[in-house]
């Protein structure tokens, strides 16, 4: 006759299984600092490797998602200036017809609004040829001021260990879950087998 140990294999094998999956995920943030035991010191991985991972993810970043060469052709693009005239010519109307008149109201005794558009006109054709000039000026200058890789590496390095823990809590809580159970089960599962090779040996 069994024991109550031998009977209770599946569900000691199904707690070890859910438990060390369980202190794995803990492990990757805790704990927040070393602590020495017997010569040992143990931390969370992500505290402990945050500068590399920083460093690491700066780099792929820069090099395989964006870098500073990418934001400046897309400033540049021609569909991307030409998105911004309304909004410049609908500033040339407030001005000229608005502003203008306020700051020097002599104009409107001598100048009709058939005269304002046409210097509307004017200056739209101006800064349509203008534009695209001083705008590839400023990207290329950004080429050379923004560092994406340094940018992404110091964010990271300087980023909360608590702020991630909660942003993959929210995020993969269930697949963490998921992934206890199934350990739990497949523990259980050989917690069963070693039963049933007891009954063969016996």
């Amino acid at each position: 006759m069994h024991s109550l140990s031998f009977w209770a294999q599946p569900f000691v094998s199904a707690f070890i299984g859910w438990f060390t999956t369980w202190l794995a995920f803990y492990m990757l943030f805790h704990p927040r600092k070393p602590i020495h035991i017997f010569g040992l010191t143990i931390q969370g991985i992500f505290p402990k490797r945050q500068h590399i991972f920083a460093q690491k993810l700066g780099s792929v970043v820069a090099n395989d998602l964006l870098n500073a060469a990418q934001i400046a052709e897309k400033i540049k693009d021609p569909d991307q200036l030409a998105a911004v005239m309304p909004d410049i010519e609908k500033h040339i109307d407030t001005f000229l017809n608005t502003r203008l008149k306020e700051k020097m109201p002599v104009i409107s005794m001598f100048v009709g609004q058939g005269m304002l558009e046409k210097v509307k006109e004017g200056l739209m054709e101006e800064i349509e040829i203008m534009l695209p000039e001083v705008i590839g000026k400023y990207a290329d200058n950004l080429v050379h001021k923004i560092d994406v890789q340094k940018m992404v590496t110091d964010k990271v390095a300087g980023f909360s260990s608590d702020k991630l823990e909660e942003i993959l809590a929210t995020v993969m809580k269930r697949e963490f879950r998921l992934i206890e159970g199934i350990c739990g089960v497949f523990g259980f599962l050989i917690g069963l087998i070693q039963m049933g090779l007891s009954f063969v040996h016996f």
